[in-house]
């Protein structure tokens, strides 16, 4: 890594000229982080099933093809994941940043899901991660290095119901990625998670086309309005930088703080925000709970 103070430097990354892979490209999030990549001067394998959106995405950001390639790639079948990592190597050496990101969600009781459902959601969501980061991860290793990025959800350690096996996937995410940074240490690859919150993508956009519903979730995060595909792109590309080359193993909520609220959500009466904000300041400028055992 470079020497030269960041303020110095114009391309603080430093990811122009860096192979990378996106997986879940087509759209939301992937396609973001892939905008955001080829905005720093990357070169960028979009992988998706939905070649048509990869396609379009391309023509949309008028990218030259020696920069950016669309890959069909089934993250959940393990040929299809190898022959895309083989894909990215032979168009311009191994990849050194992939991006874990292609997921699904279906909406099921735990108590009802049918087991294949099950196994869909944790074969892309899950295994899928495991297959990519094995594919890339052996090019990584003879490339001297890389970065994994694995996008999972605050769900991965916030049980979220009624969406099937989502929050067991994202749980599954997160120590995956942990066993990963563990394990390709030695060889110069680094793994990490960023984990959203509330974001509008089209997979949850049907959510916030209800005007009363987005207002009512806007209002409970603390940065007041609901993430963005950039939000959790910027995080992406901070992590696969050298900028953030002692940071492995980690987890980056990018949630607006919304995993901060939850005790201000239990009634305390006295000490809600109109009793500390009507209430006159004793004079020494501090307010005082006094519970037994208090000798004042």
């Amino acid at each position: 890594m470079s020497d030269t103070p960041w303020q110095a430097r114009q391309d603080w990354l430093a990811l122009a000229g860096r192979v990378c892979a996106v997986t879940g490209a087509g759209g939301g999030i992937g396609a973001e982080v892939a905008r955001q990549l080829l905005a720093e001067g990357a070169r960028v394998a979009l992988l998706d099933l939905d070649e048509a959106r990869m396609a379009q995405a391309l023509r949309d950001w008028g990218v030259a093809s020696d920069r950016a390639i669309a890959v069909h790639c089934d993250v959940a079948q393990q040929e299809s994941v190898q022959a895309a990592a083989d894909a990215v190597q032979a168009a311009w050496g191994p990849a050194t940043l992939l991006v874990n990101n292609a997921g699904v969600l279906y909406a099921d009781a735990v108590m009802d899901i049918a087991l294949d459902k099950w196994n869909r959601l944790l074969s892309v969501n899950l295994s899928g991660y495991l297959l990519c980061a094995q594919a890339f991860g052996r090019h990584m290793q003879q490339a001297g290095g890389g970065s994994i990025v694995n996008i999972a959800s605050i769900s991965a350690s916030i049980p979220q119901p009624y969406s099937g096996a989502y929050s067991v996937s994202k749980a599954g995410v997160k120590m995956l990625s942990q066993l990963l940074a563990v394990e390709l240490g030695e060889y110069g690859i680094r793994s990490n998670v960023v984990s959203p919150a509330m974001i509008r993508t089209p997979m949850s956009e049907v959510i916030y086309s209800q005007d009363a519903v987005r207002q009512r979730r806007e209002k409970i995060v603390p940065a007041g309005r609901i993430s963005t595909p950039a939000d959790i792109a910027a995080a992406v590309l901070f992590l696969a930088s050298d900028r953030s080359s002692y940071i492995s193993g980690q987890e980056i909520l990018v949630d607006g703080g919304l995993t901060q609220t939850w005790l201000g959500l239990i009634p305390r009466p006295g000490f809600e925000k109109e009793d500390a904000a009507g209430a006159a300041a004793p004079a020494n400028g501090s307010r005082s709970l006094h519970t037994k055992g208090d000798n004042s």
